[in-house]
């Protein structure tokens, strides 16, 4: 590392000098702001479309101290710093955004619309850039960090059309009855609006459709709602240059300055600062099962509790009924094989848990998965830190008896991995809470079964999950009838002779789960319900027509799906 950046380091670690050090104090403080000045003065050169700073609103601005990006590939820290936020800058962030919160809230839908569909434009705009930096910066494919950045636009885009339709606002009116005995009816009318400032926390895995513009954003902007973003430390130089693209569509289509601030930082103070500020109504949050219950422990601890949205932790299992697992072992196999492996095995949907009868049809579909997985060649992880957890994680779960392990090589090497089976019995598994838990990565737990009903038993002791998948042929209907309460109970989204891996970002889509899938399983991150998470329903009584918000006056209900006396009308 150059020169200048360890003696920034030196001069910004956070240590005081005492009364008698006032000289020594105040050289440092000099050395300090040249240093920042050295940093500012080599970004401008060399990185003209980065800075690392924050965005506070419209400003910019720079802290004290850095940290970088790391290329996961070589293992290398990547230009330019980031700079990272503190106290003061997350205080600044939430009062800009209270302050924005009441005009955003009144700008028509059809304008936050406008601004939805303008970051998407500006997003791709940044053109080949934003790939390659993503690329440099994850890890993952150029083919895949482009389809993601497609996935990105048309959730903003979904959420735009979702803004304009006004159905999300569940408008409602109940005229007086004046006449009505023994107790008059007063005029009701009620709309779901805006809850006040959101916090975002990117995800690692997602540097596009899960971060900075991600759905949890572009839901919370849709719903009036403006949007501070935490970003994640892995791609700080993505973020910087998606919020970027954001700002400029703010500017474009008018809205307050505050609506949307991105802060940085690759410490836990920063974000626990975020989740604690009086100012911030709700929290979405992409992530580790630890990070989630540290935010809801923070959120509930406050003076005024707020909700905490967050998506943690599943095993994703799937269910191979015996018709299904005759008909096809090896097909099922192979495609058991690459849903477990794309993206390194990196989704929050990977199938980390694999249950059917024991037998020679199951022998023959974990032979078939093995000979893929020998093909597949190694991958490089997000993160130093996600390699050595994912290691961490299987190592643990081969070291628990009962249990037989399987890697085609070395597990991992240099922020690569290696796929890995667990193979063992659904008994062992009812008895053992570790083999229960998820290991982000490339790996997968084949539990087999010696009856029907233990796939039941099985079922019934898992915790929540975003997915439950369900192979059947015609043979196994009734079987598979007899477990579809089961999948209900345990999972957001069930899925029929297919692979969890795969979110389509549409109208019915449920991205989210029982406890500990998600925080609250009521909930989802993807599709159009997850605009539900930061609205309030108000009622309005007796109001005079001048004073109730534009679109519960007679004129506005006629063109907007509402509900009269509990009727709808469309």
């Amino acid at each position: 590392m150059a020169v200048w950046r360890q003696g920034f380091d030196a001069f910004a670690g956070g240590e005081t000098a005492s009364v008698e050090e006032t000289t020594d104090r105040r050289t440092a403080a000099f050395r300090r702001t040249a240093l920042i000045n050295e940093i500012t003065k080599r970004q401008e050169q060399d990185m003209t479309d980065l800075t690392g700073e924050h965005f506070i609103g419209a400003s910019r601005r720079k802290s004290t101290d850095i940290f970088y990006a790391v290329d996961p590939s070589r293992a290398e820290p990547l230009e330019p710093a980031f700079f990272r936020a503190g106290p003061d800058d997350v205080e600044d962030a939430t009062k800009a955004a209270a302050q924005a919160a009441e005009a955003f809230d009144r700008i028509g839908a059809a304008q936050r619309a406008q601004f939805l569909e303008a970051i998407g434009g500006q997003i791709l705009a940044l053109g080949d850039q934003l790939v390659q930096r993503a690329h440099e910066e994850t890890g993952l494919p150029r083919a895949r960090i482009e389809n993601e950045r497609g996935r990105t636009i048309g959730q903003l885009n979904l959420m735009a059309a979702e803004a304009r339709d006004g159905a999300w606002m569940s408008l409602r009116a109940d005229p007086a009855l004046p006449e009505r005995s023994p107790m008059p009816r007063p005029d009701l009318r009620m709309r779901k609006k805006s809850i006040g400032p959101v916090a975002i926390f990117g995800a690692s895995n997602f540097p596009l459709a899960f971060s900075v513009a991600g759905g949890d954003t572009a839901s919370a902007l849709a719903a009036g709602c403006p949007v501070i973003v935490k970003a994640h430390p892995a791609h700080p130089g993505v973020s910087e240059l998606v919020a970027s693209a954001v700002l400029k569509a703010a500017q474009d289509t008018g809205m307050p300055d505050g609506v949307f601030s991105l802060i940085q930082g690759d410490t836990h103070e920063t974000g626990q600062a975020l989740a604690a500020d009086p100012r911030i109504k709700a929290i979405g949050f992409t992530g580790s099962r630890q990070g989630g219950l540290a935010l809801m422990k923070i959120a509930a601890e406050r003076k005024d509790p707020i909700p905490v949205y967050a998506e943690m932790s599943a095993i994703n299992p799937v269910i191979i009924l015996p018709g299904a697992l005759k008909q096809n072992p090896t097909g099922l196999g192979e495609a058991f094989a690459a849903s477990l492996t794309l993206g390194a095995g990196q989704f929050c949907t990977n199938p980390g848990l694999v249950i059917a009868l024991a037998g020679p049809d199951l022998e023959a579909f974990v032979a078939s998965t093995e000979t893929v997985l020998k093909k597949t060649a190694q991958q490089t992880m997000l993160t130093a830190a996600i390699c050595e957890a994912y290691e961490s994680g299987f190592n643990k779960a081969k070291s628990q008896p009962g249990v037989e392990a399987w890697t085609p090589k070395d597990l991992a090497n240099s922020n690569q991995c290696q796929p890995a089976l667990i193979k063992t019995t659904a008994a062992t598994v009812m008895e053992n809470d570790v083999l229960q838990r998820e290991i982000f990565g490339p790996a997968s737990i084949i539990a087999a079964c010696e009856t029907p009903s233990e796939i039941e038993s099985l079922l019934s002791r898992l915790e929540g999950q975003l997915t439950i998948s369900l192979h059947c042929a015609d043979a196994d209907l009734q079987q598979a009838a007899r477990l579809l309460p089961f999948l209900e109970e345990k999972a957001g989204r069930v899925i029929a002779n297919g692979w969890p891996t795969g979110v389509e970002v549409c109208h019915a889509m449920v991205h989210g789960g029982p406890f500990p899938a998600t925080s609250d399983g009521r909930t989802t991150s993807v599709g159009t319900l997850s605009i539900d998470r930061f609205l309030r329903p108000v009622c309005y009584q007796d109001f005079p027509s001048a004073l109730l918000p534009s679109v519960l006056q007679d004129y506005a209900l006629e063109e907007t799906p509402h509900r009269r006396d509990g009727r709808w009308s469309f």
